[in-house]
C-alpha cells in the first residue's frame, strides 16, 4: 500500500535514477559547502549572509527562486516563521532528507532564524505557470477544494489557512501558488504516506489522510496552473483569524 501511493506521488517527469543523481549532487555540494553554515568562521572566509546562505542558493536558485528543474523549491518570498520551522524540521528529523539534516543538524536556532528571515524578504519575480496537462474536469474540482473543501469529508478549503490568494499568511502559513505540479504531488504524497511530518497536532496530515489521490492531483493541478498575483508576499494574519484546524507550526490562538 505504502509503495502504491508512493508512486502515485513520485514527480511524471522525474525517474528514480534521476532522483538518484540529483541526491548524489546534493551530497557533494553538502561535503564542499558546510563552512557557509559554519558558525566559527576562520581564515579568509568572510562571516557574512552572502556566505552562510551560499549552499542553500546553490539548490534552490538565485534569492531562493527556485531550482531550474522543479525538484528544489521556491523559499524566496515565504513567511519567515515557515522557513524556521522547516529548518527546524530538517534538522530534527520530522522532514527526512538527508543532505539537509547534515548541513543543520550542528545549527542553534538563532542561527536558523536568521537564514529563515533573510530567505523572507526575498522577492524575485515568479515564472509564468508550465502549460496544463490536467483535464477541464479535474482542474475545477481542484479549484472547489481550494476555495471551498469538502465539508462532508471534513476537509476545510486550502484559502481558509493558506490566505485568499493562496500565498500564505504570516507569521508561518506559506503560499502554495508559484509551485511546480511535481512538487506540490510529491510533499502532500509524502504527508499522504507519513513521509513529511510537522510538529504536532500536524495539521496537514490530518487533512491529507482525508483526501484521496484523485483530490490530491486535482488540487496540485489547479495550483500549478495559477498566476501568481502581482502583489505575492503573504499576507498579514488578522487578530480575526481563526484557523479551522489546530497546528502545532502556527502560534497557538490563530486556530480553533
Amino acid at each position: 500500500m505504502t509503495m502504491t501511493l508512493l508512486n502515485a506521488f513520485l514527480p511524471h517527469h522525474t525517474t528514480l535514477a534521476r532522483m538518484r543523481r540529483q541526491f548524489v549532487a546534493a551530497a557533494f555540494l553538502s561535503l564542499i559547502l558546510p563552512p557557509c553554515f559554519s558558525q566559527a568562521q576562520t581564515g579568509s572566509v568572510p562571516d557574512t549572509t552572502a556566505q552562510r546562505v551560499a549552499a542553500c542558493i546553490a539548490c534552490h536558485g538565485k534569492e531562493g527562486r527556485a531550482g531550474s528543474d522543479g525538484y528544489y523549491p521556491r523559499i524566496a518570498g515565504k513567511p519567515a516563521g515557515y522557513l524556521y520551522n522547516q529548518l527546524i524540521n530538517f534538522r530534527d528529523g520530522k522532514r527526512h532528507y538527508p543532505v539537509m539534516t547534515a548541513m543543520l543538524v550542528n545549527l542553534s536556532d538563532d542561527y536558523l532564524r536568521e537564514i529563515a528571515q533573510h530567505f523572507a524578504d526575498q522577492h524575485p519575480p515568479f515564472p509564468a505557470p508550465q502549460p496544463s496537462r490536467a483535464t477541464t474536469a479535474e482542474l475545477l474540482h481542484g479549484q472547489q477544494l481550494v476555495h471551498e473543501g469538502d465539508r462532508t469529508r471534513g476537509i476545510p478549503a486550502c484559502i481558509a489557512c493558506h490566505g485568499t490568494k493562496m500565498t500564505g499568511v504570516k507569521p508561518a502559513v506559506p503560499g502554495l501558488v508559484g509551485l511546480p505540479r511535481d512538487y506540490l504531488l510529491g510533499q502532500i504524497g509524502a504527508w499522504k504516506i507519513g513521509v513529511r511530518q510537522a510538529s504536532a497536532p500536524d495539521c496537514m496530515a490530518q487533512i491529507v489522510q482525508k483526501m484521496t489521490p484523485e483530490d490530491i492531483s486535482a488540487v496540485a493541478s489547479w495550483l500549478a496552473a495559477q498566476t501568481v498575483p502581482v502583489d505575492s508576499k503573504p499576507l498579514s494574519s488578522p487578530a480575526s483569524m481563526v484557523l479551522p484546524i489546530d497546528c502545532g507550526g502556527v502560534p497557538q490562538g490563530a486556530a480553533k
